[in-house]
């Protein structure tokens, strides 16, 4: 069964505009990349199955901001963009990929639907209602994920101690 992409965009429009604001920093960008996002869905909507939805968007919205990052990268619209963009990708690779490395034991010990959680939660914003809602999960069951990430992320510490 294919996706209704309308009711998708009604529903979970005001997410994927609030992702694609936190990564590109710019309205009129962020409207462009969530329309994006949306004719993704409609390309491949046959494909697609009905299950997640909030996930799929998430991970569509994500890689559609990504990738318009990269391509202002190699061509930056202005002096300062390109200054921006240089400080930004001059991170450490090397605290780069610990912390990658550390983010990936720490989901492998927790179910993967915290990651979301987690994601919506303390990276998108989202209140512990918003959150709830989201994943479809009371607030208390949304507050035992996020004690249990908590949880998972001071044994990981003790352990590289």
């Amino acid at each position: 069964m294919s996706i209704d992409v309308e009711a998708y965009y009604r529903r979970y429009g005001p997410q994927v505009l609030r992702r694609c604001r936190f990564l590109l920093r710019d309205e009129e960008k962020a409207v462009d990349a969530m329309h994006d996002v949306f004719v993704q869905l409609l390309r491949y909507q046959g494909a697609l199955k009905d299950a997640a939805p909030s996930s799929l968007l998430h991970r569509i919205s994500t890689t559609v901001c990504l990738n318009r990052l990269r391509g202002a990268k190699r061509r930056p619209e202005d002096r300062e963009d390109e200054l921006v963009l240089q400080i930004a990708s001059a991170d450490d690779t090397e605290s780069r990929a610990s912390a990658r490395g550390m983010l990936d034991k720490l989901f492998g010990r927790v179910p993967a639907s915290s990651r979301d959680i987690a994601v919506l939660h303390l990276v998108d914003g989202m209140t512990l209602e918003e959150t709830a809602a989201e994943v479809g999960l009371s607030v208390s069951g949304v507050r035992k994920r996020l004690r249990a990430l908590t949880s998972a992320l001071h044994e990981l510490e003790l352990e590289a101690a």
